[in-house]
C-alpha cells in the first residue's frame, strides 16, 4: 500500500473513532441522532445532535478539513448554533499530528456533554 493510501486509511480510522465516541453519547431524557457530513471541498464533520424536550437542538461535533498545506481541526458543543463549548481551532501540517488532535477533540467535547444537557434540562423545568 502506498503512502497516500495509508494516509487515507488513517484518516478514515480516526473519523470512525471520533464518530464512535460521539455516537455513544446518550441522555435518558433527550433524543439523540448521530451524524456525519462532508465539508466541501476537503473536509468532514461528525457528531451527535440532541433534541431537548422544548425542541431546541444541542450539537456535539468535531471536524477536520484540508486547506493549503495544513489540516484544520475544530470541536464544539452548540445550542441552536450558539457555542456552549468551542475548542480553539488547531492546525497541523502532518496527518499524524492532526489525527491525534481529532482524537483529543472528540474526547474533549464528549466529556462535558452530560453535564451541559443536565443544566439545560434544569432550565426547562
Amino acid at each position: 500500500m502506498d503512502s497516500d493510501s495509508l494516509a487515507a486509511a488513517g484518516l478514515l480510522a480516526a473519523l470512525s473513532r471520533a464518530s464512535g465516541i460521539l455516537a455513544e453519547l446518550h441522555h435518558p431524557f433527550v433524543r439523540s441522532a448521530p451524524f456525519a457530513a462532508f465539508l466541501p471541498p476537503a473536509g468532514a464533520r461528525t457528531g451527535v445532535a440532541f433534541t431537548l424536550p422544548d425542541g431546541r437542538e444541542v450539537t456535539v461535533a468535531v471536524s477536520i478539513a484540508a486547506s493549503g498545506n495544513a489540516l484544520h481541526l475544530d470541536g464544539e458543543i452548540t445550542l441552536e448554533g450558539e457555542p456552549l463549548l468551542e475548542l480553539p481551532r488547531r492546525s497541523a501540517a502532518e496527518l499524524h499530528d492532526a489525527l491525534a488532535v481529532l482524537d483529543e477533540y472528540a474526547a474533549d467535547v464528549a466529556q462535558p456533554t452530560g453535564r451541559l444537557l443536565d443544566q439545560l434540562l434544569d432550565e426547562i423545568v
